[in-house]
């Protein structure tokens, strides 16, 4: 496999991207929505960290493990509650829609891959419009983290070497999801909550504070 150098001005095939926290600031409704959806069963709330660590399991599962004998009511309550909230976030990081117009302008091709419930993704791409960016795009699984799995399958319908795609993330098992694959694994550390140092101690190969920096860094890849 090439060094970390030599991958870092490999041409550039595509980006994949992961969903909440890199390309829209999802994560605050999506754990108000928990809440309120699991107010009625749980015996008592959750923080955004402990909420954080349940992470993994797309949204099902999550409720399977906090409420199994109600997950699916809670389930249902979540998907109306995070559509009602997704009033306050009606659109991408700013500077994300010009990262994708670059990328579709090029033809380079642009995946999703995310943890979060097919249903609950669609809400979300539904409701910014920006789904016909992405092909394909591989949601989460209750059965727990399937994230490698997804980077592997979009790699196949591509056809393209690993080590010339990115998988951009903004938490630890993003990086090292893309390290077992051997994409690049790229940080996105520009929403306010994200740790920049547990990306680079998960694997980041580069980690990004700002979108512009990325548009940036594409460019170069891109050789434009």
């Amino acid at each position: 496999m090439p060094d970390a150098n030599s991958r870092l001005l490999e041409p550039l095939f595509g980006v994949i991207f992961d969903l909440d926290g890199t390309v829209t600031d999802t994560l605050p409704i999506a754990y108000a929505a928990f809440r309120a959806a699991i107010a009625a069963f749980a015996v008592r709330e959750f923080t955004d960290a402990e909420l954080l660590q349940l992470s993994g399991p797309s949204e099902e599962g999550i409720f399977r493990q906090i409420v199994p004998n109600n997950w699916e009511l809670c389930f249902e309550r979540y998907l109306e509650e995070y559509t009602i909230r997704h009033g306050g976030c009606n659109a991408p990081f700013p500077g994300l829609i010009e990262v994708l117009d670059y990328l579709r302008d090029r033809q380079l091709p642009r995946a999703l891959v995310t943890g979060k419930a097919s249903r609950a993704v669609t809400i979300t791409l539904g409701h910014i419009g920006i789904a016909h960016y992405f092909d394909p795009i591989e949601a989460g699984s209750p059965g727990g983290n399937t994230k490698v799995e997804a980077l592997r399958r979009v790699l196949a319908q591509w056809r393209a070497r690993a080590s010339s795609v990115v998988y951009v993330g903004d938490v630890p098992s993003d990086m090292e999801a893309a390290n077992a694959t051997g994409v690049i694994a790229a940080g996105a550390a520009w929403a306010a909550a994200v740790d920049a140092a547990a990306l680079t101690a998960s694997g980041a190969e580069i980690v990004f504070s700002r979108v512009d920096d990325f548009l940036a860094w594409l460019r170069t890849r891109a050789g434009h």
